[in-house]
């Protein structure tokens, strides 16, 4: 299948818009795990098998690996994922950004090495810098549109000088990604739940692209205002909460706490959808 065809499976089989992002940070671990960076994989394949049967996504941010020197865990969690929740598809939250041979480099990392189904990108570089991971057919690729961040202004609501008026730059990238740089229909965007107009706004120019949202949970996103904002019959979203589930417990119990809080999560989500 493609990235979007397992994401829309996965939807429909886990009833969820919910991704789970793994963001390990071993000083905030449970106490058997503290400060350990060699359980990276221990900690992360815990929740996964907690979470497994409530997600429509996970997805590993490759730098809380990379910081720890745990990139040979993160290709074992990715397999783990593969054997535990085969269903489920795998976002690498790289954010890669770079020219198109260099770009060949990342693509190779992301899709080979890892073996995800998509990444995100930063479309700064323009469309040559995002093609070669659209050489890897079925493979998905989300463009930062719309972050959550607040610095995100300083770039992203600034006006162009265009034809069509004076877009948002993060209007002009919904533009682009709904239209002439989807070539395959691999594209989807990134849009912060910590802005619900603006994400209302990417989805009225990108009315099918899927939506990667995070910000819900402990960046103080709300879930209905998020649902309402970004879901239509032919747009899916996969909202992303990390740290809400990652740590909901402190203790040995930490991966039935993350179950109860993706079910929480889950369950607001379903809620706003009716």
């Amino acid at each position: 299948m493609t990235f979007l065809e397992q994401l829309r499976d996965a939807t429909a089989r886990n009833d969820s818009l919910l991704c789970v992002g793994l963001d390990p940070e071993p000083a905030r671990f449970p106490a058997g795990l503290r400060g350990d960076a060699g359980r990276i994989y221990d900690f992360c394949a815990a929740i996964v098998d907690a979470t497994a049967d409530l997600a429509c996504a996970f997805k590993p941010q490759i730098a809380y690996f990379a910081a720890h020197r745990a990139e040979e865990q993160l290709e074992r969690l990715v397999r783990h994922m593969r054997a535990t929740a085969p269903h489920v598809p795998v976002i690498l939250d790289a954010k890669r950004g770079d020219i198109g041979s260099t770009a060949q480099q990342y693509a190779i990392e992301a899709f080979e090495r890892y073996g995800a189904d998509a990444v995100t990108l930063s479309p700064f570089m323009g469309f040559d810098s995002i093609e070669p991971y659209l050489a890897y057919h079925g493979k998905g690729a989300f463009l930062l549109c719309r972050t959550s961040n607040p610095g995100g202004d300083d770039l992203q609501s600034q006006r162009l000088a265009s034809v069509d008026g004076q877009p948002l730059l993060f209007e002009h990238v919904a533009r682009q990604a709904q239209g002439p740089w989807n070539r395959n229909g691999q594209l989807g965007l990134v849009v912060g739940a910590t802005y619900p107009a603006e994400i209302e706004r990417v989805r009225a120019l990108a009315p099918t692209l899927p939506l990667l949202i995070p910000g819900v949970g402990a960046q103080g996103g709300d879930a209905a205002a998020t649902v309402r904002a970004g879901l239509r019959p032919d747009g899916p979203i996969v909202v992303n909460s990390s740290r809400a589930i990652l740590y909901a417990s402190a203790d040995d119990g930490f991966a039935a706490a993350a179950r109860q809080a993706a079910l929480a999560t889950r369950a607001a989500l379903n809620a706003a959808r009716g």
